[in-house]
Parts: structure tokens; C-alpha cells; sequence
């Protein structure tokens, strides 16, 4: 039996804000690491930011054909010397905070 597309928007709908919500806990987490770091003392411009984000992010991501699983980095001592062949761009909401943040 098919779904009527009224069940399908509210499942849409559900969906959506399971991914809002998870995408803030990430945010938080990753903002909580970035000022105990002490990156909250500098006045770094955001794009400058989002691609230091994304190189240490290559350091953690397998590398395509690689039969290693993802790393946690615990295993290396917390770097890992295997960059990835892409970067995926961090969602504008994630990377937005308020000016005293980053």
C-alpha cells in the first residue's frame, strides 16, 4: 500500500528537524573543542577558519580505497597522515555563530 503524500511531508517534516537538531549538537560540540583550543581569543575571518576546519577534517577522513575504517585519531596519537582526495564544505548553518565565537 502506497503512503498518501500527506504522510510523506510529515515524515519530510520529522526528518527535518531531527537533522536541525543533530546538526546544532555537532556545532555545539565542535565549538565547545574549538574555544577550549582557544580559537574564541582570535579574530579569525570565517573563511579563513572553514578551510583551516577543513584541512584538519582531511586528517581524520579514510582515504577512498583505503581498508581502513574512519578514524577517531586515537589510534595515531590524534593525527592521522593520510589526507582525503575532497572536502566537503561545512552547511552554513553550522559554521555560522555569533561574532564571539570564532
Amino acid at each position: 500500500m502506497k503512503k498518501p503524500s500527506s504522510k510523506i511531508r510529515e515524515e519530510i517534516a520529522k526528518l527535518q528537524d531531527q537533522l536541525k537538531h543533530a546538526e546544532t549538537r555537532e556545532a555545539e560540540r565542535i565549538g565547545r573543542i574549538a574555544l577550549k583550543a582557544g580559537l574564541g581569543d582570535f579574530e579569525i575571518d570565517e573563511t579563513e577558519l572553514q578551510a583551516a576546519f577543513e584541512e584538519v577534517a582531511k586528517r581524520f577522513r579514510p582515504n577512498p580505497g583505503s581498508d581502513k575504517s574512519r578514524s577517531t585519531g586515537k589510534e595515531r596519537g590524534g593525527a592521522s597522515t593520510t589526507p582525503a582526495a575532497e572536502t566537503t564544505p561545512v552547511s552554513a548553518g553550522a559554521a555560522q555563530g555569533s561574532g564571539s565565537e570564532a
